[in-house]
Formats: C-alpha cells, sequence, structure tokens
C-alpha cells in the first residue's frame, strides 16, 4: 500500500514502527511535564522554582548534548537509543514511586529532573542523527521530520490535557506511571527495525571530534544563521510553559484541567503547522517559512501576554505554536538536507544543544522576571525579542541562499533554502 504524499515517510517500515511508538511515548512524556510543573507550583507557589524545575529538566543537554553527536558518529545509534530509552523508563517509574508513596519533595522532583535532563542529553542527538536511517529515500527526509513535529505536538495536544484529568482523579504518581510503561512503545518498535551499520570511519578523540563538527557547522553560514536563530528563540521564547501553572491558577483561577487546556492549546496550532510541513515536497521556501514562523510565534506570546480571557489566550497559545513549529521544524529540515552524513551527528547535537540546552537558562529568566516583575511582563518581553530575531534571520535569507548554492549542488539538490 502506498500512502499519500502528506505521509510518504510510512512507505517505509522502520519509520512506520518509530512512528507508532512515538505516538504513545510522546503523550506519556507531556503528561509528566504537566504534572510535574503543577507539583513543583503546588508544593512551592513559586514563580522562580517553575523556572528551576525547567532548568534542573534541560540544562544537561546544554553540556551533554556535543558528547551525545559524537558517540552518534561513532557507535550504533539503534543501540544507543535503546538504552536511553530504558533509562528514561526507569526515571519515571521512580518518579511515580516516590509520588505514590508522598515521598516526593521539590528536591527529590528537582534531582529526578535532571536525571532525565542527563539521559536526554545522550538521547535527542542521537534520536535526531537516527531519524534519516529511518526512511528508504532522501526525498522523504523533510516528510519524516515534518511528521515527527506533527506526532510530537498531537501529543503536545493530548498529553496536557489528559494529564490534567488524572491529576484531579488519580494523582500525579498515575501520570509518572503511564509515561514510564509509554517508553517500552518505543524499546518494542525498536528492537523489530532493522537498520544497516554506517561505514566504519576513522576514529579520533572525542574532543577533536567535537572540535570539527563545530568548526564545520560554524564556518559555514546557513548552518551557523540557522542554528544562531533557532537558539536565540528557543532561549526567550520557548520558556513561555513554565508559567503556565501561574495562568492557570492565579490568572484563570483554575486547577490542573485549565494548566492542562493552556498547555494542549499550542499543539493545536502546532498540529496543524505540522501538517502543512508534511505536504511540503521541496526545500525551496523553507527560509521564508522559517523567518514567518518566528515573526507568527512571537505575535502569539505578545497576544497572550495581555490577554486575561481564556479562550483568547487560547487562540494566541495556538498562533504562537504554529508559529513554532514552522520555525523549529523547517530549520531542522534544512539542516538535515545539507549537512554531510559523516557529521551529522555532530551538527544534529549542536542543533539540540542551541534549541534545548538554551532553554533552560531562558527558564531561569523567564522565572525571575515573573517573580521580580510580573509574569505577563515577562512573556510580552520574549514574544517582542522573539519577533526581533526572526526580522533579523529574514534580512539575511539573500545571503544565506547564496552560501548554499554550492553545497546544494554537490549533494544533488536542484533547489536550495529560500
Amino acid at each position: 500500500m502506498a500512502w499519500p504524499r502528506a505521509l510518504a515517510a510510512l512507505n517505509s517500515r522502520n519509520y512506520r514502527l518509530f512512528f507508532i511508538g512515538q505516538i504513545i511515548s510522546l503523550i506519556g512524556t507531556w503528561m509528566t511535564s504537566t504534572a510535574s510543573l503543577w507539583l513543583i507550583y503546588h508544593l512551592s507557589s513559586s514563580a522562580f522554582l517553575l523556572g528551576v524545575i525547567g532548568f534542573a529538566s534541560q540544562a544537561p543537554i546544554a553540556f551533554l548534548s556535543p558528547l551525545g553527536g559524537v558517540l552518534a558518529d561513532r557507535f550504533d545509534r539503534l543501540t544507543l537509543l535503546k538504552i536511553t530509552q530504558v533509562l528514561s523508563a526507569l526515571q519515571s517509574f521512580a518518579m511515580a514511586a516516590l509520588a505514590y508513596w508522598k515521598i516526593m519533595n521539590v528536591p527529590w522532583l528537582i534531582g529526578l529532573s535532571l536525571v532525565q535532563g542527563i539521559v536526554n542529553g545522550i538521547d535527542m542527538p542521537v534520536r535526531q542523527a537516527l531519524v534519516v536511517s529511518f526512511v528508504e529515500k532522501r526525498e522523504h527526509v523533510g516528510n519524516s521530520i515534518a511528521l515527527n513535529s506533527a506526532v510530537f505536538n498531537l501529543a503536545r495536544l493530548i498529553g496536557p490535557a489528559l494529564a490534567g484529568f488524572v491529576i484531579v482523579y488519580v494523582g500525579v504518581a498515575g501520570c509518572y506511571l503511564v509515561d514510564g510503561i509509554s517508553y517500552f512503545a518505543v524499546i518494542i518498535s525498536l528492537f523489530f527495525m532493522r537498520i544497516d551499520a554506517p561505514p566504519q570511519r576513522q576514529r579520533r578523540h572525542p574532543l577533536t571530534e567535537m572540535r570539527e563538527g563545530f568548526g564545520y557547522a560554524w564556518g559555514y553560514r546557513p548552518i551557523r544563521a540557522l542554528l544562531v536563530t533557532s537558539g536565540l528563540i528557543s532561549f526567550v521564547g520557548f520558556s513561555y510553559a513554565i508559567l503556565m501553572p501561574l495562568f492557570a491558577r492565579d490568572v484563570f483561577g483554575g486547577d490542573a484541567r485549565v494548566l492542562g487546556y493552556l498547555m494542549s492549546a499550542t499543539g493545536i496550532g502546532a498540529l496543524v503547522a505540522g501538517g502543512y510541513l508534511s505536504m511540503r515536497q521541496r526545500i525551496a521556501g523553507l527560509g521564508n517559512v522559517i523567518a514567518i514562523g518566528g515573526m507568527v510565534m512571537g505575535i502569539g506570546l505578545i497576544g497572550f501576554a495581555f490577554s486575561t480571557w481564556l479562550p483568547l489566550s487560547l487562540f494566541f497559545l495556538m498562533i504562537a505554536g504554529l508559529g513554532a513549529v514552522l520555525m523549529m521544524a523547517g530549520s531542522n529540515t534544512v539542516l538535515q538536507a545539507i549537512v554531510e552524513e559523516d557529521k551529522r551527528g555532530r551538527v544534529m547535537s549542536l542543533f539540540t544543544m542551541f534549541v534545548m540546552g538554551s532553554m533552560p537558562f531562558g527558564n531561569l529568566l523567564i522565572g525571575w522576571i515573573a517573580k521580580v516583575i510580573n509574569a505577563h511582563i515577562a512573556l510580552c518581553i520574549s514574544g517582542a525579542v522573539v519577533f526581533v530575531v526572526a526580522v533579523s534571520f529574514f534580512r539575511q535569507l539573500p545571503k544565506i541562499r547564496e552560501a548554499a548554492k554550492p553545497v546544494m549542488s554537490k549533494l544533488g539538490l536542484l533547489e536550495i533554502p529560500s
């Protein structure tokens, strides 16, 4: 059976397995994220500690993802991914046990979030480098990335909303338990995959390989521009999520269910963006999509910052989610298209470091601004900076296109990012 154009990557058996496992696992992941944010605010009523929990879960990515990139280029990526998934499942079961036995407190929550961040520091660059191996045709790489984004945001739509009801009727331990079980969907799918081993290459000292990967990425203008733009927008723009418990309880006077609605709203817009990107068959034009996506995200955050009416706030969060996926998934697609295969793991680890590694510091910053001034001003500043960064990238596009021409020609791609 041939899948339609929007689902072209599903024609590859390995990607179908991964896709099904991801749908289940990511719902559990978003349930845990929502539960942890609700629990830390329930225990402390501190906007700053919301930033701390976000920092703890993501800071290790900033430091470990370069190592994960080197590992992805040196060892079997499928085996590495199996290991990280098993470790993530064990971490979620530990959180479920502590929450069930009423042992969970702020230090335990921060500590176990830090453990998950360490695992993710290796998992994310390995996963980014491996996704190309899941599809059998190069022209389906962009579609696979768009579908990954769609699955991620479908889970972001379902997971937080489901978590809100589970927290109210079962407790946070139920969210952590579901998350732990959900990892088995990915683990089982990975064991059914058959992927050819990458060609062996000469191994050098890990630090030498890190420097080589950084030099390659930083010396090529299109990659450098994508890394810097994505990193800045991630730093200032993606930390809004940690303030959602504050808005849910203190602004809208709701409970965990309202938090679930807020967390899910961005998933609706993001799912629309993922659907649009999955329909695209060309790389040409993605530069404009990335820039416009960043601008739309900034507008959405500013609108949410000023809104005190829940339906309007949900609308602005949908707008922000749509723009965020257009920008991030578009950047990922272009990077995967232009990077040299023997440096893929290291370059994608830099993308992970710039995007995910910058978030924890943004979490601390926005949590501090929300505490010192207020949450509305913090989000307004975030949205304004995101918009300015996106405009700056848009103005660089002519030079980026020109720099991309030789590499795109070498890789046999007739069209270039524009």
